[in-house]
């Protein structure tokens, strides 16, 4: 039986402060918010782009009654993702939860083992780990990218520690090459949590190639989407085909219904990569829309002061997932849940930073509090505008205009 955590955010105490505040309302304002042409009025946070061969390869999966776990579209999107993370595999699976999940079993993560993870996360990287029977250790963020701290990895490694699982966070990699020298220093394997990062880079190299596996998630505001699903990537055959079969009940090769190991229903349907292929035919036009919708925020938001916008460092390629910026009250003269509140009433939907794992009913401890500094500075001042794919350069005006009224 699953049991719920009593702990509530008041529990914190001094930190109570910094959990975002319930969602605001959204107000619908007819004939003033610019939509786009068939869609709600309403700007949302992140809407899928469906705009390709979606439907036509969706209909013939339908018509051809290959609607389940095996047809042509899954190794077809197999395949056209490994090469667009350069990769020689890649194995489809129901969400990026469970890529993450079958990656780790299929590394032989397990009970008494620990997987060290970023605080500043979302929770099913954290719950994975669980999942698998082994324990997250958090490390905190540091202030630039916004990532893992590097220089916080080895204080926190243990005999037991088993893994690295670095986060590219809202689209920016993580600092790879100094994550991958410490798991060599000490036996560890890297898996890369590329949910978030379709089509960024890391000095040249996409995310999903960096580690000894990529996990990306294919849910309905990513980059890329099959509504749900996910992806595992890496060069190892021997992993690939290991993944495969534990994702399908580990069927046996020497007979049906024969099992030898216990397996796990991670299959992603022929409907999804159907979705999934015709994303992929236009993968390059879906990041960089993200990039240049990034820049067109920039351009509006850079002057304003007390307003930090999305890292850029130096040898990287950001994809910029989600648009986030970090307020800082004292200098912008409102705090980020005003700025939330007045966005929603203006039809304008956004999302707050994750609150860490460390903060966490599942995850708090009282030795944890205070320990986590940046992670607990981007939660409590961090939100994310608008972001979709399909965003107009007029409804970016809308929303900045907005953001800069309240300034005023």
């Amino acid at each position: 039986m699953i049991e719920y955590s009593s702990f509530r955010v008041e529990d914190l105490g001094p930190l109570a402060h910094i959990i975002p505040a319930p969602e605001p309302e959204l107000r619908v304002v007819m004939n003033r918010v610019p939509v786009v042409q068939g869609a709600g009025a309403i700007i949302p946070v992140c809407e899928p782009t469906l705009q390709g061969n979606e439907e036509k390869y969706v209909v013939e999966c339908v018509r051809s009654n290959w609607i389940s776990s095996a047809g042509k579209f899954i190794p077809r999107f197999e395949e056209m993702f490994a090469a667009f993370c350069g990769t020689k595999h890649a194995v489809a699976c129901t969400s990026g939860t469970s890529a993450l999940q079958l990656a780790l079993v299929t590394l032989g993560i397990g009970p008494g083992d620990e997987v060290i993870i970023p605080t500043f996360t979302m929770i099913a990287s954290a719950n994975t780990v669980r999942h698998c029977g082994a324990t997250p250790v958090f490390v905190d963020a540091e202030p630039v990218t916004w990532n893992i701290d590097p220089t916080k990895i080895e204080a926190a490694i243990t005999p037991r520690t088993k893994a690295i699982v670095p986060v590219h966070t809202y689209g920016h990699p993580a600092d790879m090459d100094a994550i991958t020298a410490i798991a060599r220093r000490h036996d560890l394997v890297v898996v890369e949590d590329a949910a978030e990062a379709h089509g960024a880079q890391y000095k040249g190299r996409p995310t999903g190639s960096l580690a000894r596996a990529g996990c990306f998630s294919f849910y309905a505001n990513k980059i890329v989407t099959t509504g749900e699903g996910g992806m595992i990537t890496t060069d190892d055959a021997e992993l690939a085909d290991k993944a495969r079969n534990i994702r399908d009940h580990a069927f046996s090769k020497e007979r049906h219904f024969w099992h030898r190991a216990p397996g796990h229903n991670f299959r992603m349907t022929n409907l999804q990569a159907a979705i999934g292929v015709a994303q992929m035919e236009r993968v390059d036009w879906l990041v960089a829309r993200r990039i240049e919708n990034a820049m067109a925020y920039n351009a509006r938001l850079r002057d304003l002061p007390g307003i930090t916008l999305p890292p850029a460092t130096d040898g990287v390629k950001n994809v910029y997932w989600m648009y986030s910026i970090l307020v800082d009250e004292a200098a912008f003269g409102r705090g980020r849940d005003d700025i939330r509140r007045h966005l929603a009433d203006n039809a304008i939907e956004t999302r707050s930073f994750f609150v860490p794992m460390h903060l966490q009913p599942l995850y708090v401890r009282p030795e944890y509090l205070g320990r986590f500094p940046v992670a607990e500075m981007l939660c409590a001042r961090g939100f994310y505008l608008p972001s979709s794919a399909s965003l107009t350069e007029q409804q970016i005006d809308f929303v900045c205009a907005r953001i800069r009224e309240l300034r005023r």
